[in-house]
C-alpha cells in the first residue's frame, strides 16, 4: 500500500508553494526546522542541537514528508510514517555510530519512547514545523491537506497524530481539520525530561474529497 506523486501548489496570492517530497540539498533546512520546534523533545537522544541537527539531516526518507517553500526555502514540513518508513530516519547502528557506544546506548532508550507503529490501514504523522515568519499564513493547513491527499492515495482509512499537553496551538490546528482526541497518556515522569506530560492522541478518517482535494492541487 504506496504510491506517491510529484506536483506543488500555492496558497492563495503568491504565498509559499506546498510539493511532496525533501527537495535535494534541503535536508539542512528541514532538519533546522524540526529541530525548532522539536528540540526541546529531542535533545535527551541528540543533543548538542548541531549534532542533533546533522543527524536528522543525515537520515532523512526524503519521500516521507511534505514541504512548504518559499522560493528554495523550505518554511514548512510535516513527516509521515507509511510503509515501514518514516521522514526521520536512522536506526539504532546510526545513534551509536554518531554518538559512540557509551553516549548512544542511552539515546536509544529516549528515542524508542517516540516509536509510532502505524496499524493496519492508518498513516501516523510524526510531525509538522512551520518557520516562525510563516506561521499563522495557512502553511500548516496546506501541509495537512497535502499528507490527508497522500493517505487517501494510498488507500489509508485513518490518519493518526500525537500532540503534547503544552502545544495547544498544533492542537487546535489539528481540530480544525478534523482531527478528534482518542485518548490521553500521562506522563509527569517525563516533564522534566523532555519538557511535557501528557500526550493526546488523535485520529481523523480518510475521506473521498481527500483524493479529491490532491488530484485538484496538481
Amino acid at each position: 500500500m504506496e504510491k506517491t506523486t510529484g506536483g506543488t501548489h500555492a496558497a492563495a496570492g503568491s504565498g509559499p508553494k506546498v510539493r511532496r517530497g525533501v527537495p535535494e540539498g534541503a535536508e539542512g533546512q528541514v532538519a533546522a526546522l524540526y529541530w525548532e520546534a522539536f528540540g526541546r523533545k529531542l535533545a535527551p537522544a541528540l543533543d548538542p542541537p548541531d549534532e542533533g541537527r546533522a543527524f536528522i539531516a543525515a537520515h532523512l526518507h526524503h519521500d516521507r514528508g511534505v514541504v512548504a517553500l518559499a522560493g528554495d526555502r523550505v518554511v514548512g514540513v510535516a513527516g509521515y510514517r507509511l510503509g515501514g518508513r518514516a521522514l526521520t530516519g536512522g536506526g539504532a547502528w546510526d545513534v551509536l555510530s554518531a554518538y559512540g557506544p557509551f553516549r548512544g546506548l542511552p539515546r536509544l532508550a529516549v528515542l524508542a519512547l517516540f516509536e509510532r507503529t502505524p496499524a493496519p490501514g492508518e498513516l501516523v504523522m510524526d510531525g509538522i514545523a512551520v518557520e516562525a515568519g510563516h506561521r499563522g499564513t495557512g502553511i500548516g493547513s496546506l501541509l495537512l491537506r497535502e499528507v490527508a491527499a497522500v493517505a487517501a492515495e494510498n488507500g489509508c482509512r485513518r490518519i493518526r497524530l500525537d500532540v503534547i499537553d503544552v502545544n495547544p496551538r498544533a492542537r487546535a490546528l489539528y481540530e480544525r481539520h478534523g482531527f478528534t482526541p482518542h485518548h490521553t497518556e500521562r506522563t509527569p515522569y517525563l516533564r522534566g525530561l523532555l519538557g511535557f506530560g501528557a500526550v493526546t492522541t488523535m485520529h481523523r478518517p480518510v475521506t473521498r474529497a481527500d483524493a479529491t482535494t490532491g488530484r485538484e492541487a496538481r
